[in-house]
């Protein structure tokens, strides 16, 4: 818990904690998508052109990166906390809780923590917490600040949070799109964002084995209760057969999704690097929106969004899928 009780924030005093500090550090969460290391990558270069020492911090599990994220440029990357930490504002972006960042030391007792996030389920773990649920992304929070701290996106910052932007809204398509989104993307495209090139680097130039992958996650398709819940699952010897990284699996769920009469879709996947946690990560997607997956992930440890939300488990698949059965049934009841 941040040293001041965790009390909420509004626009100018997170401004000004984003001024005021001498030295900071921005984190994010791990497995990181296209929101969080485009968040990151932004705050760090805002910071930096703000004439402040910051540092951003990506731990080593992490890496490689996720094939449609290599792009980015990563200055300033540390992968150890550094030594003067605690002279440091922990700023934390598009991370629901603490648990979430791997590096125990961000967790001491006494850090000074900026929270700035979209989740609606975020725990308010910083000394000042900035929440906006209503915005589409952690990338627009970051876009506003940069502007009430009077900058125009530079080339590199407009393409990170446009990476941000589309990634979390599905290209516009999710219901977390509202018109401030689309404010956001022309003001980035001004800036000097190549639409098409972005989109070819972060959606083409597929690897064989993440199609490979994908493959596999279709041919093992189950369907329950008449439909409404839509499961796949990929493990080690998926991986190993596709040559597949784990980032492969980025993208599978999304096909569940958008089979007719599925209200939840759910991606059961083995962890294949050893990190110590949990052997399996449940990914959860709503396509009806009664349905809060978020609360389903929370039962379990995790969080995310009403409607993409995860956690990490070591419940067995028919354990796992009954848990499953139970949740959304709980929400849609017949």
């Amino acid at each position: 818990m941040g040293e001041n009780g965790g009390g909420p924030a509004t626009r100018d005093e997170v401004l000004n904690e984003l001024r005021s500090a001498e030295k900071l550090i921005v984190v994010t969460h791990e497995n990181l998508d296209g929101d969080a290391l485009g968040s990151l990558v932004a705050m760090q270069d805002i910071l930096v052109a703000q004439g402040h020492d910051s540092l951003m911090f990506i731990d080593t599990t992490e890496f490689p990166l996720p094939q449609e994220y290599r792009f980015f440029s990563l200055s300033g990357m540390v992968s150890v906390p550094p030594e003067d930490l605690d002279q440091r504002t922990l700023v934390f972006l598009d991370c629901g809780n603490l648990e979430r960042n791997p590096a125990e030391a961000f967790r001491a007792p006494g850090r000074h923590i900026v929270n700035i996030d979209h989740h609606h389920d975020n725990t308010r773990f910083g000394t000042v917490n900035y929440v906006l649920p209503e915005a589409s992304c952690t990338a627009e929070i970051v876009w506003d600040l940069m502007h009430g701290l009077g900058m125009k996106a530079t080339p590199n910052i407009a393409e990170a949070l446009y990476v941000g932007l589309i990634t979390d809204t599905g290209r516009f398509m999710y219901e977390n799109t509202g018109p401030r989104a689309h404010q956001m993307a022309a003001d980035l495209i001004e800036s000097g964002v190549d639409v098409h090139e972005i989109y070819r680097r972060v959606y083409e130039g597929v690897p064989y084995g993440k199609l490979a992958l994908l493959a596999r996650g279709l041919s093992k398709i189950a369907r329950y209760d008449d439909g409404r819940l839509t499961v796949t699952e990929l493990d080690a010897n998926d991986f190993a057969e596709s040559a597949a990284e784990e980032s492969y699996s980025e993208g599978v769920i999304d096909h569940l999704r958008a089979v007719e009469g599925t209200a939840v879709a759910a991606l059961i996947r083995e962890r294949i690097s050893d990190n110590g946690g949990p052997p399996r990560k449940v990914s959860l997607r709503a396509s009806d929106e009664r349905v809060d997956v978020s609360a389903i992930a929370r039962a379990q440890g995790g969080g995310g969004h009403r409607q993409a939300a995860g956690f990490s488990t070591a419940m067995g698949r028919d354990e796992l899928v009954a848990f499953l059965r139970a949740q959304v049934a709980e929400q849609l009841p017949q």
